[in-house]
């Protein structure tokens, strides 16, 4: 009896002892937690991966109110759906002051940069960049006629990389909206660029209708906005009043046109606005900022829901809006008809 009683006493003896032995587990009152030693290891969390955003390149081919308009309505439809510059997009706008030279450097920028998409605006622009790459998205604005330019095989299905917003103008509302306000012209001077693409093509079209008209015109071509003011000079003493076409070199020159056109006495029909507010008389056009916008809308169309460019119709304008400088018309003594009276504006 007693040696089993010394028995069971060593027994709880030597328990005793192990269970308060180094690297014993602690009793957590739980009966199946395990200790902290036994827990798995949580991972130290991994820095975040850098928010990679889309970059968009926008080359437009000279500072003048209607190309900046209409990049500006570009950007406004961007943030408006979520691409803010600098926050969810990056936005590279590059202004090639009407250098050939400067497009074809900037487009190799942006295909070196293999940027997600890029604006145009103009068509020397488009043309420039759709020289450099088949793959990277093209969007283009205030391009008349994208056919024409060599930009797309049909306006409903480009076929290309390459599709956008097309600034073609209602040019026989335009030149009667001249003959409306100067009712006695018999003869339209045509002043443009015979390099840009999209003055031939409206040129042609103001021609054959002046023709049907059974009135005269005619014309003079510049290359540089160092011609403008001879050319301009060269044909107000043959002509009754202007039509300039949206061409890029005359719009950004127009306090040069208004110069000569001032002293002569000759009316100014312009294509678009931004043209009117520095010194034409007056048009029927498009809104560029709402041209951009709706450029903007094509563009987040293929950022955000992967659309495939080349089956993007061309989208063209069909709201013009009236603008007469009323400035422009008293220095020229112009008496503007009644039911246009409404849209004259004084700077």
């Amino acid at each position: 009896m007693k040696k089993l009683i010394a028995l069971l006493l060593a027994l709880t003896l030597a328990l005793a002892l192990a269970a308060c032995a180094p690297g014993a587990p602690k009793d957590t009152g739980s009966g199946n937690a395990p200790s902290q030693s036994d827990a798995p290891a949580t991972a130290a969390p991994a820095s975040e991966a850098p928010l990679v955003i889309p970059e968009v390149g926008i080359v437009q081919l000279v500072e003048h109110p209607a190309l900046s308009a209409s990049r500006e309505g570009f950007v406004k439809a961007l943030a408006d759906n979520g691409y803010v510059d600098g926050e969810t997009v990056k936005l590279n706008v590059q202004i090639s002051s009407g250098e050939s030279s400067n497009l074809a450097t900037i487009a190799d920028q942006f295909v070196g940069n293999n940027v997600d998409l890029i604006l145009a605006i103009a068509t020397p622009a488009a043309q420039s960049v759709a020289g450099k790459t088949t793959t990277i998205p093209i969007l283009g604005t205030a391009i008349t006629d994208y056919v024409t330019a060599g930009l797309v095989d049909n306006d409903d299905a480009p076929g290309r990389n390459v599709s956008g917003t097309s600034d073609m103008n209602p040019i026989s509302d335009q030149i009667d909206l001249l003959l409306q306000i100067a009712p006695e012209a018999k003869t339209i001077g045509f002043v443009y660029n015979s390099s840009e693409d999209n003055s031939l093509l409206q040129v042609d079209i103001a021609k054959a209708y002046v023709e049907s008209l059974g009135l005269a015109w005619k014309e003079v071509t510049v290359v540089s906005s160092n011609d403008v003011q001879q050319a301009v000079t060269s044909i107000v003493g043959d002509v009754d009043a202007l039509y300039l076409p949206t061409d890029n070199v005359l719009a950004s020159t127009m306090p040069v046109v208004y110069g000569v056109t001032k002293d002569s006495k000759t009316p100014v029909i312009c294509a678009e606005t931004g043209m009117v507010e520095s010194g034409g008389l007056a048009t029927l056009g498009i809104n560029y900022y709402d041209l951009g916008y709706q450029t903007g809308l094509m563009a987040v169309d293929i950022l955000a829901n992967g659309r495939d460019i080349s089956t993007m119709p061309i989208r063209h304008s069909t709201d013009f809006e009236y603008s007469i400088n009323g400035d422009v018309a008293d220095e020229l003594g112009i008496e503007i008809p009644g039911e246009l009276k409404q849209y004259i504006f004084h700077s």
